[in-house]
């Protein structure tokens, strides 16, 4: 099994050809490829984590589209005073496939 540890968006995702992962979002348009920079690379009984040889392998994915987090909400509240405010936020994503490790 070929599969490779990605770093994307501040965290590391193992993702192999054809995986469609969730990472933060990127400014590039649907049906654009990204390169995304390996950690660790594992080919059957080869593991590769030196970082000499990582630069050689190159994680090619493509953009899906765009995506957003489930919805936070914020509730700030003072006893007594009448204060309450209240707020949201979703995350934006972007959905990749990987076409290509190696």
């Amino acid at each position: 099994m070929v599969y490779a540890i990605v770093k994307a968006g501040g965290r590391q995702e193992k993702v192999a050809v054809g995986d469609v992962v969730v990472i933060d979002k990127v400014d590039v348009p649907v049906g654009q490829t990204i390169e995304l920079p390996a950690v660790m690379f594992v080919d059957g009984d080869k593991i590769v984590t030196a970082p000499a040889d990582l630069a050689k392998i190159k994680v090619a994915a493509e953009i899906v589209a765009p995506a957003k987090g489930p919805k936070i909400t914020i509730i700030k509240y003072k006893n007594k005073t009448g204060y309450r405010k209240r707020q949201g936020h979703r995350q934006p994503l972007t959905e990749i496939k990987v076409t290509k490790i190696g």
